[in-house]
């Protein structure tokens, strides 16, 4: 059996296998991570960007390779989390690019496609880093070109890119001597090498053990309870706008040549329908997202310039009663407030945690993100709060090294004038947020935040997930870790002590102010020890205390 031309049909199934493969595997991918600490999240990560985007092509399935392409880059890059997940959707971003204008491909297409989405995530990495997902996409890559001079079969193409992918994942520890050290390969490789494997499946008409097809959600992902207590925290009546809707617009000649359709004019015009508004749009089809009090407007709207397809309607008032068991009472809309004027400054950060979330909001901040380890907002997400802020300018603080790149991605995406402060810890967040000034001038202030980032130092301690050696430490399952500046720098059984033995590594005679955030695993009879532990053997320091309730880390550690 060959395949010598590839079109749209088989690609989409190729995509859809291989977000399945790679989803019934994300567990495994996830135990993969370097640190034996409870946040492996590349698997998560890859898996919902990728099933983002296998959910965007099987909503466009097309004969057209070309156009199924740009259905998978939109889906990957609106879904794409965490740094694994933002390179992924840039990876075939680039291949979506490279087919775009074509109905049918060939092998020597194919792999010329597979090098082109290396290219543009190698360019999309500040400092790309050898021995990680880049590498084996790169050298998989290289190999289907060289396959391609000799052979035009894609399925032959493929099997070579697949083997190759599975060698480059194996040398990985080679680059990187973290790698070899804990005994693991790169995680995002091996994310890639699952997918890999769902492409070459479908290709050869074989379907991988896998379970049935589905695309998970960020609900699915949170608990109830755990929900119910953030819908909680408002009432039904603050929604100004409730009826979440969603649909896409087939364009049709007739209509457009009525109303050209432009791009920037569309989402001006449906932006005085609502808010949270996102709009995508190619040369067939415009996808729309909003939350509005008239629908029935907004989707007539829609229709000035074509047909309505995938169309969803929900009510969010009556879905919050559900949710904190109110009994909601229809509110007249002619008695809701308009939406307010745009601020000038908006500040939207990432924060695990409702006390440290409350921290945040106390000190300046519009909007807080949920999320952070093992839970990393999507770009989507991101440019969700961006609008929700309603502000001319916006600085977004991750607060974690993961969520950079798909903050930065939302600044690319959203309409808002968005300036990216790298902040890699809470830590940073708040000191770069304290470092803020509304009154000042947008550039003063980036200056001024991103130069705070260097001023603090971040101390964190959790617990090992698994035996390893690593650092030069031998770690038992459950040992308490402290981490400072991406190092373990100490392990013992009991978390204060723990704690104590960081700090003493860390403080020294520069240090005035140390800031304690203690997690949801932390008694305060347990808090006060370690205060005057530090009071005692650092005299002269300031000490501040907060029940950050944060998961996974006992406590964090801000020293300035």
């Amino acid at each position: 059996m060959s395949i010598t031309a590839l079109d749209g049909k088989r690609f989409a199934e190729m995509v859809i296998q291989g977000a399945n493969h790679l989803a019934a595997n994300a567990k495994m991918v996830d135990a993969l991570n370097v640190f034996p600490v409870p946040d492996g999240d590349t698997g998560t990560n890859m898996n919902l960007s990728m099933t983002s985007g296998a959910k965007e092509v099987k909503n466009n399935v097309h004969h057209h390779i070309g156009k199924v392409g740009v259905a998978l880059s939109k889906g990957l890059l609106m879904g794409a989390r965490g740094n694994s997940g933002v390179i992924l959707s840039q990876l075939f971003r680039g291949f979506s690019k490279a087919v775009e204008n074509k109905a049918v491909i060939s092998g020597k297409d194919f792999a010329s496609a597979l090098e082109s989405g290396v290219e543009t995530a190698y360019k999309a990495v500040m400092k790309p880093v050898e021995g990680t997902i880049l590498t084996v996409a790169k050298d998989s890559a290289k190999k289907g070109v060289q396959v391609s001079q000799k052979t035009d079969d894609i399925i032959e193409i493929m099997e070579e890119v697949l083997r190759e992918s599975k060698a480059s994942l194996k040398r990985t520890p080679d680059l990187l001597p973290v790698l070899k050290e804990v005994g693991v390969v790169d995680s995002g490789g091996q994310g890639l090498v699952l997918v890999y494997e769902g492409f070459l499946a479908e290709l050869k008409g074989e379907k991988l053990p896998d379970a049935p097809y589905a695309l998970p959600s960020m609900d699915e992902m949170v608990s109830a309870e755990h929900h119910k207590s953030v819908q909680s925290n408002m009432n039904t009546e603050d929604i100004v706008f409730g009826y979440c809707t969603e649909f896409m617009v087939r364009f049709e000649d007739e209509k457009i040549a009525k109303h050209p359709f432009k791009e920037e004019v569309f989402r001006n015009d449906l932006s005085r329908l609502g808010d949270s508004l996102l709009v995508i749009a190619d040369e067939e089809f415009v996808k729309v997202h909003i939350h509005s009090e008239q629908p029935g407007d907004v989707l007539t709207y829609g229709q000035r310039y074509g047909s309505l397809i995938n169309m969803k309607i929900e009510n969010m008032r009556q879905q919050h009663s559900n949710i904190v068991g109110e009994t909601h009472t229809p509110l007249v809309s002619e008695n809701r407030q308009q939406p307010k004027e745009k601020r000038e400054y908006g500040i939207v950060t990432v924060s695990m945690g409702s006390g440290i979330a409350e921290l945040f909001k106390s000190i300046g901040a519009n909007k807080v993100i949920e999320g952070g380890q093992t839970m990393n907002p999507s770009t989507e997400d991101i440019v969700r709060a961006v609008k929700e802020v309603n502000a001319k300018k916006v600085f977004i603080l991750p607060n974690n090294k993961n969520i950079i790149m798909a903050a930065e991605q939302a600044a690319d995406v959203a309409e808002e004038e968005i300036y990216v402060i790298p902040s890699k810890t809470v830590p940073q967040g708040l000191s770069a947020l304290l470092a803020f000034n509304p009154t000042g001038e947008v550039k003063a202030n980036e200056r001024a935040m991103n130069e705070a980032l260097q001023h603090v130092k971040t101390g964190q301690i959790t617990y090992a997930v698994r035996d390893t050696h690593i650092d030069g430490l031998q770690i038992e399952k459950d040992d308490f870790m402290g981490i400072s500046d991406g190092k373990i720098i100490v392990k013992n059984k009991d978390k204060v002590l723990a704690a104590q033995e960081l700090l003493d590594t860390m403080m020294n005679e520069d240090s005035e102010i140390l800031t304690i955030l203690y997690g949801e695993d932390v008694l305060e009879e347990e808090v006060t020890p370690l205060a005057e532990y530090v009071v005692e053997k650092f005299g002269g320091i300031d000490v501040e205390i907060h029940n950050g309730q944060q998961p996974l880390y006992s406590f964090i550690f801000a020293i300035e």
